[in-house]
């Protein structure tokens, strides 16, 4: 473990080294401080349109959660299969934002949008979670059962009485991860909080920007009063019923895309000019196009997703391994524990891409905000994570009373191999995430993908959404690997966002 980690860190190191970090805003304290008033003073009078947008918001995740439980608990059944793992392993390393993208030609930018960009990349999500939740079962009580036992009964009448409570927990963690998604779909202009926090950021508002978070950290703290399991059928109701379902979707629409829309430039061109939308396959000037593609937009999007990802997860795990201590009762009192706990909670809650919005008004468009995000935004995962982990210990009589000391010789080395678990564990999200911030200006693959869909090339945008899944699968694996190597386990069915 001690070699992977400084290999990590030399890599790291080595990344920053790359990397733009510049501040290029006038004054970043001063914005600060404006930022910092903002907190103090929310104004929760002038904000139009709220009640439609946190219904938004609210349905999108409901329904977008209702339909990914679903088709992932069904894909879940079937996923020792290497086409239903290597399916699902697909539609989860393409974001949900990059979903929307996806889906908007077909639908139109609507609710169906939304939802379905939610519900797919978490149905990928939770078939994995759900077979490794199966997989760790007692596996006895599905030894007695006859013969020819078909797999879905199999899986009511013997796994899901012993995993449900694991099943539930996950879900429920899950639920939390689609409102923030819903909320972050508001950014490309989808109704739902992110639309209203991204105006009020972009103008500077920020007593506005101040009351929406609070609201929407309000609807993640309310989560265990009304979206309970025995009565979470009400609120889906009322989302099915509030939700808007008027869409531009279309069977031509979905045939055109898949047929026309996305296919390379070359093999449209000649009949786009002459208005017969004919097609040539021309071998050469598809590979000319691809290649063209690859040189000035794949490989550098590449390079700066690999650049931040890399230097990200490093200084996530450095923060985790700092901000765990306060939360942990092993070191402090509970005059410590519960703020520290409290902040870790926000940090948690908050969605990389509003994080990286904020840092992005204080210092400019550089790799900084996003670093500043996503090591925020998953060190309070993970240091949570790591401070209930140290919780569970159980030190000897004789435990150094110096706080240094119980840190580096009783915790550290007892909680190290499970805070890698936890770290490798969320390489892949990082590096989804990573991609995705590119759409507010960072050189990573996000900001070229944004860029060709502004531009209404979606056959470009297609193929590096393409590359960005398979980099996420690759990265996936390979941490895989590592912890099957290092013998290290993060026992998936507690870890958030996993």
């Amino acid at each position: 473990m001690q070699r992977t980690s400084i290999a990590f860190i030399l890599v790291a190191l080595a990344a920053l080294a790359f990397s733009d970090i510049s501040v290029t805003t006038f004054d970043p304290w001063l914005e600060l401080a404006r930022l910092a008033r903002g907190l103090a003073t929310p104004d929760f009078f002038s904000l139009p349109g709220l009640a439609e947008a946190v219904g938004n918001t609210l349905g999108f995740a409901l329904i977008g959660m209702l339909g990914a439980v679903i088709s992932g608990g069904f894909l879940s059944l079937f996923f020792a299969r290497t086409p239903v793992r290597l399916f699902c392993a697909f539609i989860r390393s393409v974001h949900e934002l990059f979903w929307a993208f996806i889906f908007m030609p077909v639908t139109g930018l609507n609710s169906l949008c939304g939802i379905l960009a939610i519900a797919v990349p978490y149905a990928g999500v939770l078939a994995k979670v759900y077979a490794e939740i199966r997989q760790e079962a007692d596996q006895a009580p599905a030894e007695v059962l006859p013969g020819g036992t078909g797999t879905l009964l199999a899986f009511f009448y013997t796994t899901l009485p012993a995993t449900y409570a694991h099943l539930k927990n996950y879900t429920a963690y899950r639920f939390e991860c689609a409102l923030r998604s819903s909320t972050i779909l508001g950014f490309i202009g989808l109704p739902t909080l992110g639309y209203h926090l991204e105006t009020a950021f972009r103008e500077g508002l920020y007593n506005e920007a101040a009351a929406l978070l609070y609201i929407f950290y309000f609807m993640i703290i309310s989560l265990k009063v009304w979206a309970r399991a025995r009565i979470i059928v009400l609120p889906l109701l009322a989302a099915a019923f509030f939700t808007s379902w008027e869409t531009a979707f279309s069977l031509d629409n979905l045939i055109r895309f898949f047929t026309y829309d996305i296919l390379p430039w070359p093999v449209r061109a000649q009949g786009y000019y002459d208005g017969t939308q004919a097609l040539d396959f021309s071998l050469a000037g598809v590979l000319s196009w691809a290649g063209n593609i690859g040189l000035t937009q794949a490989l550098p999007g590449i390079w700066h997703t690999f650049l931040l990802t890399q230097t990200a997860l490093v200084l996530t795990g450095a923060f985790t391994l700092a901000a765990f201590v306060p939360a942990s009762r092993i070191f402090f009192s509970s005059r410590l524990t519960v703020p520290a706990h409290l902040g870790l909670v926000i940090l948690r809650t908050t969605p990389e891409y509003i994080l990286a919005y904020v840092g992005l008004q204080l210092w400019g468009p550089s790799m900084l905000p996003a670093i500043f995000a996503l090591s925020l935004h998953n060190g309070g995962i993970l240091a949570y994570l790591t401070a209930k982990n140290a919780d569970l210990l159980a030190l000897p009589f004789d435990t150094a009373k110096k706080r240094m000391n119980r840190y580096f010789y009783e915790v550290l080395p007892r909680c190290y191999g499970r805070f890698l678990a936890f770290l490798f564990y969320r390489w892949e999200v990082i590096m989804r995430e990573s991609a995705i911030l590119g759409i507010l200006g960072i050189t990573t693959l996000g900001f070229y993908i944004d860029s060709a869909i502004a531009k209404d090339h979606l056959d470009t945008a297609v193929l590096l959404i393409l590359v960005t899944a398979l980099m996420n699968m690759g990265v996936d694996t390979l941490s895989q690997k590592i912890r099957t190597r290092l013998k290290i386990s993060a026992h998936v069915t507690g870890v958030p966002g996993s």
